[in-house]
């Protein structure tokens, strides 16, 4: 037994009147707050203006957060959320897909880009290395709430799982994995190896940005054999491996039009 067994977890904090402090909301607050941080020390390195970090991380969290949670809604639990519509703003219940996260701030960040006229790569390179840190955090927010555990365990790290979080299937069973334990280790991993390669300078701008998507992509999918939580499956596989192998193909692609288009351009300046 170990000290994982000896508690369980509480989604709630405190309660004072009418205001509740929820264990899941702190944490989220957390990984951002640490993620921004670590851009603007990235940023400020660069040379880059501090209006610029403030700008765009205010886009990046509130499309990541609308991004999570409408992916939530629509690919992941659109039965549930039909059926009880009210509780599609209840983000401090969790349901936040990292998935949609990415969507929404790949999107937010190319049109600021073309806005601002500055270079995708180079922000998104500090981006992933500080979004990586808050993923890293913020699954300890499932933790608290009692949600996205793995099988049933016996292993001395097991969690206690009530019986209102249990599916049906495994009532009998006490302990889960922890698979946001698993998960937040390798996230943290990810982010020393990316705060590494970039604190060296020497890559070409995009790189980091790919070794992230490829990474992380290959993190959830292996994740995904251990979860329980119901998601859709296609062709025994569920829907999150199915959005990582999009993703690691489209990051192969990216990567190999980039390399072509660098090449090209290269070509072009020695032929003159």
């Amino acid at each position: 037994m170990n000290f994982l067994h000896q508690f369980n977890p509480q989604p709630i904090i405190f309660q004072l009147g009418p205001i509740t402090v929820r264990w899941y909301g702190l944490i989220i607050v957390l990984g951002l707050l640490f993620g921004f941080l670590l851009v603007r020390h990235l940023t400020k390195a660069r040379g880059i203006k501090p209006d610029d970090v403030y700008d765009l991380g205010f886009w990046l969290v509130l499309s990541g957060i609308v991004g999570a949670r409408l992916y939530e809604v629509f690919f992941i639990n659109w039965s549930y959320y039909y059926a009880n519509p009210l509780a599609i703003a209840k983000i401090w219940q969790g349901g936040l897909a990292i998935h949609g996260v990415i969507i929404g701030g790949v999107i937010t960040l190319y049109v600021w880009v073309r806005i601002k006229k500055q270079s995708f790569w180079l922000w998104s390179d500090m981006i992933v290395v500080a979004l990586i840190l808050g993923q890293a955090i913020g699954r300890w927010g499932n933790y608290f709430n009692q949600e996205l555990f793995g099988w049933p365990t016996s292993l001395p790290w097991g969690i206690p799982i009530e019986l209102a979080h249990r599916p049906l299937e495994f009532m009998s069973y006490e302990f889960f994995h922890p698979t946001f334990l698993y998960e937040s280790l390798l996230n943290f991993v990810l982010f020393l190896v990316l705060l590494y390669l970039i604190k060296k300078k020497n890559f070409q701008a995009g790189v980091i940005t790919a070794i992230y998507f490829i990474g992380y992509s290959i993190i959830r999918f292996m994740m995904e054999f251990i979860r329980i939580d119901q998601t859709p499956e296609f062709w025994s596989l569920r829907l999150p491996q199915w959005a990582s192998v999009v993703i690691v193909i489209a990051t192969i692609i990216v990567l190999f039009l980039k390399k072509n288009k660098i090449n090209t351009s290269l070509s072009s300046r020695a032929e003159r």
